[in-house]
């Protein structure tokens, strides 16, 4: 009896070890979304169930957290084995050597991204097969109607604010959304000056930022709170208009206002718009630190996640709306209606604008 019970232990033992452990991929991403959230839990579902991967999202505030830890590992193994990243943070992780390279080559469904897509530079910085794209973001505009103009310019933004002090403001930097809102109005007041899309020297960057904090001087004691603070994210940013208190908000994703008015976050009488008469565009990336244990299945969830099926889910606006970066099939949805697209500075103004911001404003 004892014996045929041992055979049983064993059989059991036997059947569990031939199933295996599912790989865990552990995927530092931004967890500040409760549509980006529960996308992501879907597609830890699907990668469970097709390909035995267990996917872990560690959610982080700002992936510069990410970023500061792979700096300051020491050699050998890595905790993150995925990153959702772009801009300033790819910069610093691709100059440091941090990140596997040849993605499109080890990726089979990168062959599927949109070729009219203007993926291979990052902020002024070359790809170089680093990084993949998964997503497209265009800072624009959510404002309410009967208020400020369709594209407005830095100066109409400014006229309003005198004749209705304390109903605008934008997210504090370095909050990528904040930071944006500078970079389109240093765009727009240097009238797109092709400078600004090279590492600036000094006097450039004395001329070309000159304008932006003149303008910036005029404008903080006519915001929200006279401009002594600031929301802590576009989100906050988003509920202050939501509940009356602005008029307008900023946003990156294309379809952030159909997602909130379909979810009634956002009322009905909101438009969308752009800073001026085109919107700062980007892609947003997938990225592989080189010292990632489980290099094989980090490639396969970017396969899974450039695949039409999680394209498709990522798009729908009942969640979480991002733009895909794939030709669709004929028979699928049709592409996006996007803003017209105005190119992202370059990464080191990125830094001077932040730091010159700090320092002007938050002393």
């Amino acid at each position: 009896m004892a014996s045929r019970l041992i055979k049983v232990l064993l059989c059991c033992v036997l059947l569990l070890a031939s199933k295996g452990v599912a790989a865990q991929v552990y995927f530092y991403a931004w967890g500040g979304s409760s549509e980006v959230n529960n996308y992501l839990r879907w597609a830890a579902d699907e990668l469970k169930e097709r390909h035995d991967i267990e996917l872990i999202h560690v959610k982080v505030g700002d992936i510069s957290e990410a970023v500061a830890r792979l700096l300051n590992e020491d050699a050998g193994s890595s905790a993150i084995d995925l990153l959702w990243i772009n801009g300033e943070n790819f910069h610093a992780l691709k100059r440091a050597g941090k990140l596997l390279g040849d993605l499109p080559a080890r990726v089979d469904n990168a062959a599927a991204i949109n070729p009219e897509l203007n993926w291979r530079t990052d902020f002024g910085v070359a790809v170089d097969g680093y990084e993949l794209p998964w997503g497209v973001g265009q800072f624009h505009l959510l404002v309410r109607e009967n208020t400020l103009p369709a594209e407005p310019d830095p100066a109409q933004i400014l006229t309003y604010a005198q004749q209705h002090p304390g109903r605008l403001t934008y997210p504090k930097p370095p909050e990528f959304h904040g930071t944006t809102f500078l970079k389109s109005v240093l765009i727009s007041l240097n009238n797109q000056d092709e400078r600004l899309y090279t590492s600036p020297d000094p006097d450039t960057a004395r001329e070309l930022l000159a304008p932006l904090w003149r303008y910036l001087d005029a404008l903080h004691p006519l915001l929200w709170r006279q401009g002594r603070d600031f929301p802590g994210s576009a989100v906050v940013q988003q509920q202050l208009l939501a509940n009356g208190q602005l008029d307008m908000a900023v946003s990156f994703n294309p379809q952030e206002l159909t997602v909130a008015q379909r979810q009634q976050r956002l009322p009905a009488s909101v438009t969308a718009t752009t800073l001026g008469s085109a919107a700062i565009t980007n892609s947003h990336y997938l990225a592989i630190p080189a010292a990632s244990p489980h290099q094989p299945e980090a490639l396969q969830v970017i396969n899974f996640l450039l695949s039409e099926r999680a394209q498709l889910k990522k798009m729908d606006p009942a969640g979480w709306g991002d733009p895909p970066v794939i030709e669709l099939n004929d028979s699928g949805p049709q592409a996006l209606q996007l803003f017209s697209a105005q190119s992202e500075p370059h990464v080191d103004w990125l830094r001077l604008i932040e730091q010159q911001w700090l320092e002007r404003y938050q002393r």
